[in-house]
């Protein structure tokens, strides 16, 4: 299994980086899946989606899920059938934003200093399990491509939640990044090898 890390900025190309680098990876006998980590809750997410899909075409199946990537996934890795599959996740930090709001009950702009120690520790365990479980099942696949943004090159977040996102997801990028043989860094639509 090859394992490739792919981060940039918002709108900086990376995920059509990711889709024509995973084709490219395709040598006939795979199948592409794309795992899509985002929650449509709006109208605006929506035609997002749907320009996405529109751009893919034809050549992937889509997996819709954050979480539980075994059950989901299950059918698609290698043991399991003769047809060996190739992976596309978009993206990580979408999943790790979905896991944080699962945590409905934060008041992030009104909570207590002692209750925070445990309300970040509770989510810290929850990402980094998820991402764990994404890397474990990233096994099973012959090529995986893992898009996520890179955060923290601007202005540090004036509110709570918006400095642990950044914080959090800062972290399970440098996990993703260690454990993957090759990382893209995607400026302007210019992907640059790091490493």
């Amino acid at each position: 299994m090859g394992l490739i890390f792919v981060t940039g900025g918002a709108k900086s190309g990376k995920s059509k980086f990711a889709e024509e680098t995973l084709l490219k990876l395709n040598n006939g006998k795979q199948e592409n899946i794309y795992l899509a980590t985002s929650i449509v809750f709006d109208e605006e997410m929506k035609e997002k989606v749907r320009l996405h899909k529109e751009r893919r075409e034809n050549n992937w199946i889509t997996v819709e899920t954050y979480k539980n990537f075994e059950i989901s996934l299950n059918h698609f890795f290698k043991n399991n059938n003769e047809t060996q599959h190739n992976m596309l996740v978009d993206c990580l930090t979408n999943m790790i934003t979905n896991i944080i709001f699962e945590e409905r009950d934060i008041d992030w702009d009104n909570f207590d200093k002692n209750l925070y120690v445990q309300i970040v520790e509770k989510l810290n365990k929850n990402v980094e399990n998820s991402v764990n479980e994404l890397l474990k099942v990233s096994q099973n696949f012959e090529n995986v491509i893992i898009v996520s943004n890179e955060l923290g090159m601007g202005l540090v977040p004036s509110y709570p939640l918006g400095r642990y996102f950044r914080e959090i997801a800062g972290k399970m990028n440098q996990i993703v990044a260690e454990k993957a043989d090759e990382v893209y860094f995607v400026v302007s639509g210019i992907p640059m090898k790091i490493k």
